[in-house]
Order: structure tokens, then sequence, then C-alpha cells
């Protein structure tokens, strides 16, 4: 074993440098921005904030993109199928101007002959195609497809088709987004503000005006939500504002819940109780230490409530207490076509489908907001 000692001349004292004893190795964030920072990370999220300010975008100039009003008639143009530009060269599309039927009959010229029928019988402007030849039991099958546009005549294009009305559904659809996104926002922000208020002042203060408080959500939980809704549609004029107060009325009730156990846990927590005992006031503790720990369920909660406030109004117009004719919404269009879903179906695909991107972007973007505004989950 060497027991050689190594010289002390390798050793040499670091000079100080009083400049840089109290630097930090990363930036100091805020906790706006570094929630914001673990955002942008999440993939999810951020695709669905794109679609979401897609659908937006859309919703506000939508219905400016074209020289049709959503609310203007032409029966000569009614329920004529949708028709895009360059996309209506793919036929599995379903957006080339056309409508198809499959008839069936016991020969391939009956079958031919129903399938014509269907379409009025001119065969200048239908195609028909054999798909089963008759054989034992098995019918003969005869799809007929009708180019809508050249039978009555129109060089336009519809990209979302019209409905029975003969109202373009590209500027209705848009413009119904618009009112349906209006009115969920302003309900979910309503209930928001009233939530959060009603739910901190219960949880934080306790006692006596925790009882009073909660037995007044008890005697409104007591009657179904439901039935407040149609209540307060029926003795109010039908509109938009009657519809807001009633998705308001009671909607607040599960944000002030939450809002109210959050603090209740955490006003007793040893940061809460520190800062109490430094003498900071209740206005401090709860902007600095209760808000950002309760700020991710309530955004989760007020982004659960976008979406479902505009089904339910798709709801409430499906059972006639929706939004008065001729106002459009995602609701009353879905409701429109539904009535002739089996033969055109275009006129309630394109709603519903609008509807379904605005309940999944709002998901997959409060997941990941849940998680950059937990302050548990940073780094």
């Amino acid at each position: 074993m060497d027991n050689h000692k190594p010289s002390k001349d390798l050793f040499v004292p670091v000079e100080k440098q009083e400049g840089e004893a109290e630097k930090l190795s990363r930036p100091s964030l805020s906790f706006w921005q570094d929630s914001f920072v673990r955002l942008r990370k999440n993939v999810g999220a951020m695709i669905g904030l794109v679609v979401l300010i897609l659908l937006a975008f859309m919703a506000i100039f939508g219905p400016y993109m074209n020289q049709y009003d959503a609310y203007e008639q032409d029966l000569q143009r009614a329920k004529m199928p949708p028709k895009i530009p360059v996309l209506e060269n793919i036929s599995w599309l379903g957006v080339d101007g056309t409508l198809s039927s499959i008839k069936e009959a016991e020969t391939v010229e009956a079958a031919r002959e129903k399938a014509l029928a269907r379409f009025g019988g001119d065969e200048e402007t239908i195609t028909t195609n054999v798909l089963t030849e008759p054989s034992g039991d098995q019918l003969a099958r005869v799809e007929g497809i009708q180019d809508v546009y050249a039978a009555k005549e129109i060089e336009t294009n519809f990209w979302f088709g019209t409905d029975s009305l003969g109202r373009d559904l590209w500027t209705r659809a848009w413009e119904g987004t618009r009112i349906s996104l209006f009115i969920a926002l302003l309900a979910a922000l309503i209930d928001m503000v009233i939530g959060v208020a009603y739910g901190g002042i219960s949880g934080y203060y306790g006692g006596r005006v925790d009882n009073i408080l909660q037995r007044i959500i008890e005697i409104l939980v007591g009657i179904p939500n439901l039935v407040v809704v149609i209540l307060m549609i029926l003795i109010l004029e039908p509109g938009i504002t009657s519809i807001i107060i009633a998705l308001t009325i009671t909607g607040w009730i599960s944000m002030a819940r939450i809002v109210r156990g959050q603090v209740l846990k955490l006003k007793n927590m040893e940061f809460v109780l520190a800062s109490k005992t430094l003498g900071a006031p209740d206005n401090r503790v709860l902007r600095k230490h209760l808000v950002p720990n309760v700020t991710g369920l309530i955004v989760i909660n007020t982004m659960f409530t976008i979406p479902a406030a505009i089904f339910l109004e798709a709801f409430l117009s499906f059972i006639g207490l929706g939004l008065p004719t001729p106002i459009a919404s995602l609701g009353t269009l879905i409701n429109d076509g539904f009535d002739s879903l089996q033969i055109y179906p275009y006129i309630m695909i394109f709603p519903a489908l609008i509807i379904s991107l605005i309940m999944i972007a709002f998901n997959i973007l409060a997941d990941g907001l849940r998680d950059a505004f937990d302050p548990k989950m940073r780094e």
C-alpha cells in the first residue's frame, strides 16, 4: 500500500465570489409562469387548446366566409347535400354534392326503378350501380346516386349543405356554435364566481356562517336540477337570457361544495397557520396560499361545466324548451336534423361533430390544466 501523502500544493483555495454566493441554479418563476411552462409540455392539452381556438375562430368568422345569411330561406335549394371544392373528388367523404339510396327488389330492373323513383325519375342526373344480383332467397340490390346540384341547376356550393327550408348549414352551424359557446361560457363564469365566493366564505370562516350557508345549499340540492331548469324556462320568456338564468340558478352548487371542502382541508395546514402567526391578513392567506392550491379543482370543474351546459341546452331543444326559432344553436340544429337522420344525415352530423370536438377538447385541456395548476406537481 502506498502511504505517500499528496502535496498540499495540489489544493488551492477557491476565491470567494460574493456576487454568485446567492445565485439560483434555475430561474425564479411565479406560480402562473411555472404552471404554464408545465402546460406547454402536455401535448394532449395543447392539442385540445388548439382545437378550441380553431372552433372559436370559426364561430366568430365562419358565418362571414360565404354570401349566405343564417336565416335566409329558399325552398328551391332545400335539403341540398354538402359539396366542398377539391374534396368533392373524394367520394367516401360524402361532400361531393350527391345523394345515394339503396333499393331492393326481386329483379334488377325493379330495384333500379325504385332507385330512380326515390329521386324523382330524372335519369340524366342519376346513376345506378347493381350491388347484388338476385339469387335464391337473396333480392337484387341497386344503388341510385343523384347529382342534386345538376338536377336543381344550382352552380354555387353549400359546404355543409342546406336544411329543409333551404338555409345554408355552414353559416347556421357556426352561428349556432357561437351562441352555444356564449351561453355555456357565460353560465360557467357565473357558476365559478358564485361558487368560489360562496364556498370560500363558508369553508374559511366556518362555525355558524358555514352552518347557515350549507343548510341553504341542502335545500337547493333537494330540488331536482332538471325540474328547476324547466320551471325557469317556462316562467321566463324563451331566449338566451332565460336559458343562462336556468343553467346558473343551481349550477354553482357543485363548485361551492368543492371549494368549501378544499378550504376546510387547507386552512388548518402548517403553511396557512404559519402565515397567520406571522400576521398575514385573511385576504393574503386566501390569495397566496388557499387559492393557488384550489385553482386546479376550480379550473377542472369549470371546464366540465362548459360542455355540460352545451349538452343541457341541446337537451332542452329536444324537448321543445330551447331557443325559439329561427335562432340557431347546436342543440336546435341537431334537433332539426334528427327528424330526417336516415334520409339526410348530414343535417345532424356536422353540429354533432362540432359538439363532440368541443367536449373532447375541453376535457383534455381541463386535465392538462389540473396537472399544471397543482402545486404538488412542481419539479
